[in-house]
């Protein structure tokens, strides 16, 4: 292959990568609105955060394809600057946007990591009321069995 094939290919590989980070964007989004949503199943958000995982799984993928490729190319490209300035412009522009995604998609998981937090310290209050709750039941239906409770009377059986 031609070196200009090998920057056709590591341009469609930054504009998929791309395309998953925004992906991941809206996974994000889905995953805030959960995480406001007083009635929040955890069957729904752990089906969010398997969905954000595999599509992590594929930027991954994306990446150690990008590196192998560039490295193919890397000395070529070095050397003749001038030749392949317009693909490497456009190389440079897609990685500017790949970086500004990856710093807007980190706030947006800082935010859902709070929200999370919240979330989930809130449910853990509501375990602990409906345990306090089911206590004071069981120790009212403790005492209230006691009152009903006659002990054991001496009787005279002389006659």
């Amino acid at each position: 292959m031609q070196e200009r094939d090998y920057l056709d290919i590591l341009t469609q590989s930054l504009t998929k990568k791309l395309a998953v980070l925004e992906e991941i964007r809206k996974k994000n989004e889905e995953q805030r609105v959960l995480l406001l949503d007083d009635d929040l199943g955890p069957e729904e958000f752990e089906k969010n955060i398997e969905s954000k995982g595999k599509l992590v799984d594929s930027l991954e993928m994306l990446d150690e394809g990008f590196d192998h490729i560039y490295e193919r190319v890397k000395e070529e490209l070095a050397e003749n600057k001038d030749q392949y300035k317009e693909q490497i412009q456009k190389l440079q522009d897609l990685i500017r946007d790949i970086m500004a995604q990856s710093n807007s998609i980190q706030a947006e998981e800082q935010r859902n990591y709070k929200l999370a937090q919240t979330k989930f310290s809130d449910i853990k209050k509501q375990i602990r009321e409906v345990k306090t709750s089911q206590n004071a039941v069981q120790q009212y239906y403790r005492n209230m069995m006691k009152v009903n409770y006659i002990d054991a009377q001496f009787m005279d059986n002389k006659k």
